[in-house]
Parts: C-alpha cells; structure tokens; sequence
C-alpha cells in the first residue's frame, strides 16, 4: 500500500473534546478542533487521507477500530485515559491488524505513576509523548513511513 493512497484513522478518548479549557498547564490552549486542522495539514502534505474522530465512549472507540479493519490503512491513537485500563481498545487494535501508533499530548512519564502503562505500546509500531499538538504531525509522519517500508517497491 503506498502512503499516498492510505487513509488513516485518527482517534480520540475520553475528555480530548474538552481540550483548550481542561487544564491548560498539562495540555495547552490548543482545542481539539485545532489538532484536527494541525493533521489534515500535515496528512495532506503527506498525501494521506485521515478520518479524525473522538468519543468518550469505549465501546464506540472499539467499534470504530473495528471499522477500520476494513476501510482504513493504519490507525493514530490518543486513547486518553482508557490507554491505562482498556484491554478491550487493545483486543480491537490486535485483530485490525494494522499498522498503530500511539499519541499523547503530555509526557505519561512526566505524571502520576499510573499513566506509566500503556495497554496500547504493546501493539503499536511507536509511541509519540510530550510533544503537545505537535505529537499529531508527528504520528502521521512515523505512519507515512512505517506504510512506505511495508510497499514492495517496483525494480525497472
């Protein structure tokens, strides 16, 4: 699959929809809406296509990994809090079997002990912390990447 056809999912957990005005000395001013126009930039000069989706609901997050089995190339996930509780996000992520990378705003190492696990590293390709909305671009540049080294390439 080249990059320049693959569309990406682009999911968001719990509270992401609160965004510029939920503690902005953690996760900055920037609203959820800004981080989907910092993606689709970033995605477009890339040539991906990104479906940019948040829920606060865990069954909705599984749904929509499960769509993705089917209609998307790779999936970039800030799980919010259900990335330290949610087996059944890792159980969707396991049977896509797509390509996963993982994206959070603050640095998890940085806070309470009990943001240090992860039940989505195991599965994913790499893990993009502390970089605030700049950890977006980043995710999708590490995809393009991880979708290019997995496309044989042509000899002529």
């Amino acid at each position: 699959m080249s990059a320049m056809s693959a569309k990406i999912f682009v999911l968001n957990g719990p509270n992401l929809n609160l965004l510029g005005t939920r503690e902005p000395h953690i996760y900055g001013s920037d609203t959820l809406d800004d981080l989907k126009s910092l993606a689709q930039a970033r995605a477009a000069e890339l040539g991906l296509e990104i479906d940019f989706r948040q829920s606060n609901s865990e069954g909705e997050l599984v749904d929509w990994i499960q769509e993705a089995k089917e209609s998307a190339h790779g999936i970039v996930i800030n799980a919010g809090a259900y990335t330290h509780t949610s087996i059944a996000i890792l159980d969707a992520l396991v049977a896509t079997e797509l390509p996963v990378v993982e994206v959070h705003l603050s640095n998890l190492f940085k806070r309470e002990a009990f943001r240090h696990h992860s039940y989505i590293s195991p599965v994913a390709a790499g893990l993009i912390t502390g970089f605030g909305p700049q950890g977006y671009p980043l995710a999708l540049e590490a995809m393009s990447s991880i979708l290019a080294a997995s496309t044989p390439h042509s000899s002529t």
